[in-house]
């Protein structure tokens, strides 16, 4: 293997950055689609959010499955793998529901399928741009940048796909995931031909035992959990958000909540990752949990529909640093974790992404059915919107992690600052 300082690692760190977009649109086509399997399949709330958590629980299998996988196999044949499954789950999503009577298993076979290789690719392009040459205090911008392009993924995703769809019409939906399947297998071709660095050998890492030893480790876990619920939780709902908690079309629902949404989460990356090595990273995420915080109970307890849009956009640059922060200060506090450390944030994170629209969409639908959440439905909002009461609740993410920094900040001395 070439010395890293005589390698150009820069088509290796674009085709990161296109895996990364792509990660972004697996997670991000099928909630853009909640309004038409909705009102086409009949499937209720519940269901919705079931598909979230599948997809986001898949991912975390891979997680842990990556801890012992990428040791002994490498990065390269991983994240070609995880192509195939993220192109191969799109295909399906496009194919399967038009050939099989029921059409739930039909979306779950396929969102299992493409969740495998977004599973891969969150543990994979992490440890991959930690490990490629750069002055240390550019980590932390480093992997801002990285994450940034999973927004503007997210943001084509949104923008794209509510265009083509208005303009040939929700019947032609299964079009769309049969497209987007193209980036993953371009992307899985450039993949195979870029210089690439290898995990961190096996008696150099400090290994998963020695991780959970940590007390402060955690603390990091913990971080990864409540990131991972702020920002699923807004993102997912917030297209159905717009059009039935606020009265809007899908086109304006779909650009002004969820694509305004990522395009103000990539805008906080970007920032950070031009101007990171200036900043506090540990008090840009405090600012952060206390913005987000304030954007949850805009979006929902606020009796003004522009202000509920700019909060739910507005979120978005609110959870921004959560994510890659969270990867970054504990990267600088084990630099020898490897990638089991990165898989097993990256699983913690997963599990937020599963549990937070889960719970909203649980919420949601107990709104209408009795019991405490019906009341507080019935005292807030009339009795007129679950899903407002649903997303109220999502507020105990960014809350707890608040709480956690905090408390981290008064008992760490050595808490990462970049």
């Amino acid at each position: 293997m070439p010395n890293n300082k005589t390698v150009d690692y820069r088509p290796t760190r674009r085709t990161l950055y296109i895996a990364n977009a792509t990660h972004a649109i697996v997670n991000n086509l099928a909630p853009l689609l909640f309004i038409v399997f909705q009102t086409d399949y009949h499937l209720p709330y519940g269901r919705l959010g079931t598909l979230v958590l599948i997809n986001f629980l898949t991912q975390l299998a891979m997680d842990a499955l990556c801890i012992k996988l990428a040791d002994r196999l490498g990065y390269r044949p991983l994240l070609i793998t995880a192509h195939c499954f993220c192109a191969g789950g799109l295909i399906l999503l496009g194919l399967l529901p038009r050939v099989m009577a029921a059409t739930f298993p039909a979306l779950v076979i396929a969102v299992m399928t493409y969740a495998v290789g977004g599973g891969l690719l969150e543990v994979l392009i992490s440890p991959v741009i930690d490990n490629l040459p750069v002055p240390e205090d550019r980590k932390a911008s480093s992997m801002a940048m990285l994450h940034s392009f999973y927004c503007w993924g997210q943001v084509a995703a949104i923008l794209v796909s509510t265009l083509v769809l208005q303009a040939i019409g929700r019947h032609n939906w299964h079009f769309l995931p049969l497209a987007w399947a193209a980036l993953p297998l371009w992307n899985m071709v450039q993949m195979a031909r870029v210089p690439m660095v290898q995990p961190v050998a096996a008696e150099k890492a400090m290994g998963l035992r020695c991780l959970l030893r940590s007390p402060v480790f955690f603390v990091f876990m913990l971080l990864m959990l409540c990131a991972g619920a702020s920002e699923l939780t807004m993102s997912q709902w917030a297209s159905l958000f717009a059009e039935q908690g606020l009265g809007l079309s899908k086109v304006v629902g779909d650009i002004l909540g969820p694509c305004l949404f990522g395009v103000m989460m990539a805008v906080g990356r970007t920032i950070y990752g031009i101007w990171g090595k200036r900043l506090s990273l540990v008090h840009c995420m405090a600012a952060c949990t206390v913005l987000c915080l304030l954007c949850y109970l805009g979006a929902t307890l606020v009796p003004n529909p522009v202000i509920n849009l700019v909060s739910c956009a507005v979120t978005g640059f609110a959870v921004s640093i959560m994510w890659p922060g969270s990867f970054s200060a504990a990267s600088a506090r084990f630099p020898l974790g490897g990638t089991a450390l990165f898989a097993v944030l990256a699983l913690m994170g997963d599990l937020g992404c599963s549990v937070g629209p889960w719970f909203a969409g649980w919420v949601a639908d107990r709104a209408g059915t009795g019991g405490v959440f019906q009341r507080m439905n019935q005292a807030l909002f009339g009795g007129a919107s679950g899903l407002s009461v649903g997303l109220l609740m999502g507020a105990v993410f960014p809350l707890v992690m608040l709480l956690t920094l905090l408390a981290s900040a008064r008992t760490t001395k050595d808490s990462p600052h970049h």
